[in-house]
Formats: C-alpha cells, structure tokens, sequence
C-alpha cells in the first residue's frame, strides 16, 4: 500500500466516533462479520444522490481499509439515485491523500482508475445509478450516506442490508475559499468511521468463538 494512505490510516484510529455513530457503525461491523463468517462475500454499494462526492470517497476508503485489514472477499462499489460525475474536487482531494488516480475517459462522466497499491487491482470510478449492471444486484449491503438517497429509497432493491449512514455534503463549499480543506477533511472523516468498522470486523471474525 501506498505509504502516504499508510500514514493516514495509522492516525484514523485517534478519532472515535459518537457513540450514536458507533451503533450504526455496528450493525455495519456485524454484517461484514456474518459474511466472513460464512465464507460469503462481502458485496458493499455506498449510495448517495448523485453518486459524485460522498459515495465515491466511502467506496475507496472501505476498499483501501479492508485490504489494509486482510479482509478477504470484501467488494466495494457505489452509485446514486441519478447519474452525474465524480467531482473533480474529490479526486484531487484522494490524490493529497495518497491515490494514484488516472483519468480513463474524459467524457462529461469521466472513468477514473483509482489504485491504493501497486498491486493491487485498481478500482474504476465513474458516476452511476445504484442498480446499475456494473454493480452487484443482489445479496449485498447498500449504505446510504446521505440523507435525500435514503429518503428516495426506502427500499434498495436486491440488497439483504440497508443502513443509513448520512455524512454532512462538502458541497457546499465549492467555490469558497474552505473547498480544498472540507473536501479533506469529509475524506477522512468518513475514513476513520470506515476504519473503526473495518478493524472491528477483523477482529470480531477473527477472534476465538
């Protein structure tokens, strides 16, 4: 793994959610251990709006975190109630982070490959309908992350896990001199409350019955 995500990591774990966060964060850290547990896999699609910004910082994070853990099996895809395009802020935010991120396509809705490793394989990210063919179907955990894609769907069809797991939207800064430092900042918020998922996961599936 890249050392400069390695860096960031190491440091995820000096911020502790809120206990309120914690109880949701849980029922996310059960799921992923009732998959390893049975030797399933662990299929996540994080779901906002638009399927620009918040989703696609939760996809990578959960990605990069489980490989970090030694999570076996665990694939992360994102989408949204619509199509857009990831925002350019948000890629160049995961690029001071550490990612190295090429640019595929660059139609309206740009292909990214996005890698935290050299190698491993990469993750493409491009902007997307939750149900589009690209992602799983059926037997995954959709997480919504932000609160107008929970409330438009109540229902994720195909999905044996719902939670809502809203983050605050670091677009409204665009434009404001703050941009850059809320974009890294929203990043590694929902980095830490990943890694607090991730490594009880690993340590709950793992640890003696």
């Amino acid at each position: 793994m890249f050392s400069k995500i390695e860096t960031h990591i190491r440091t995820l774990s000096d911020t502790i959610p809120s206990e309120e966060r914690q109880e949701k964060l849980k029922q996310l850290t059960e799921y992923i251990q009732g998959k390893i547990v049975q030797k399933e896999m662990v299929n996540l699609n994080f779901v906002c709006t638009h399927n620009s910004r918040r989703s696609h910082l939760a996809q990578i994070w959960a990605q990069t975190l489980a490989t970090y853990y030694g999570i076996p099996n665990v694939h992360c895809y994102s989408g949204g109630t619509e199509a857009t395009a990831v925002f350019p802020q948000v890629i160049t935010t995961l690029q001071h982070q550490g990612f190295d991120i090429q640019e595929l396509s660059s139609a309206q809705n740009a292909v990214h490959c996005i890698k935290f490793d050299e190698n491993t394989p990469a993750i493409i990210g491009f902007s997307k309908v939750y149900d589009n063919a690209f992602n799983p179907q059926s037997g995954f955990g959709a997480v919504m992350v932000c609160s107008s894609a929970d409330q438009e769907c109540p229902q994720v069809f195909g999905a044996d896990f719902r939670l809502a797991l809203p983050f605050e939207d670091p677009k409204q800064s665009d434009g404001s001199p703050d941009m850059e430092q809320t974009y890294f900042d929203r990043s590694l918020e929902i980095a830490s409350e990943l890694n607090w998922v991730f490594s009880n996961a690993k340590t709950l599936a793992y640890s003696p019955s």
